[in-house]
């Protein structure tokens, strides 16, 4: 700012702003509150009625716990040009604006980064979009016939590329659980079948196995009692009544020589 302005300083937070005291370091004097050889406390506030070039330094706000706040930078210049720039680090990704000035008005001026020149702006003001990294560094300004602006710096912040989940709620506990089932698909309009055909079914498919096993066991029993078991086969029919033919034949003469 230009020598001779009017500033005003203060400590803010959400919910109270009691208890907090501005503090600065410059050239001149170190860890100084307000109110002692400099500005004027008014509560949370100090208020400088005239700053001059020693005015120049670090200011912050600290509480009566020794807590502090973010810093900024102040400037102040005798001079006939001043760059207006944030005096808190830009958030990566933000569009930023310069500001060249004198004391009367707003005119053509070069912006200059770390001693390059980086364009001229006709109506005394230049916008930086979507800042980056690279953008960090030490900016002034020159406006012709009037002079050269006091260096500013810039600092920009990384943006947090990941967001803290929200703690859950005391009263959810984490427990073990058990594998999730096997889901079977079934067609459309399927109806379980009741109990008794199920067991009906099961009883159809498995009596093949445990007649086969009693016959298996019946056999192992006779064979190992000395019977002797054979299978016979069944005749066709022709044959069938053949051997009935013979057997009364048989039985006719046997008849016949009985007295």
């Amino acid at each position: 700012m230009f020598e001779g302005e009017f500033v005003s300083l203060s400590c803010e937070e959400d919910d109270s702003s009691a208890g907090w005291t501005l503090r600065r370091n410059t050239t001149r004097q170190q860890m100084t509150q307000c109110g002692v050889k400099w500005g004027k406390s008014a509560g949370s506030s100090c208020n400088i009625s005239v700053t001059l070039p020693w005015d120049s330094g670090v200011y912050w706000c600290e509480s009566r716990e020794g807590a502090t706040s973010n810093s900024i930078n102040i400037t102040v210049t005798g001079g006939s040009v001043i760059l207006q720039s944030p005096v808190l680090p830009v958030m990566e990704g933000d569009d930023v604006t310069l500001h060249c000035k004198t004391k009367t008005s707003n005119l053509p001026a070069d912006f200059y980064k770390d001693g390059s020149l980086i364009r001229t702006e006709p109506a005394g003001h230049m916008t930086i979009h979507h800042v980056s990294k690279s953008h960090e560094g030490l900016y002034k300004c020159h406006i012709s016939s009037h002079g050269e602006s006091p260096p500013s710096w810039i600092t920009v912040t990384e943006k947090p590329t990941t967001t803290s989940q929200p703690a859950p709620p005391s009263w959810i506990t984490v427990t073990a659980t058990a594998p999730a089932p096997v889901c079977v698909t079934l067609p459309i309009g399927y109806v379980a079948p009741p109990l008794v055909f199920r067991l009906a079914y099961h009883l159809v498919v498995f009596s093949p196995y445990f007649i086969s096993t009693l016959i298996m066991m019946s056999l192992y029993r006779h064979r190992t009692t000395g019977y002797d078991i054979s299978m016979a086969t069944p005749l066709p029919n022709q044959a069938a009544e053949g051997l009935a033919e013979e057997y009364d034949d048989i039985m006719e003469v046997t008849t016949e020589h009985h007295f």
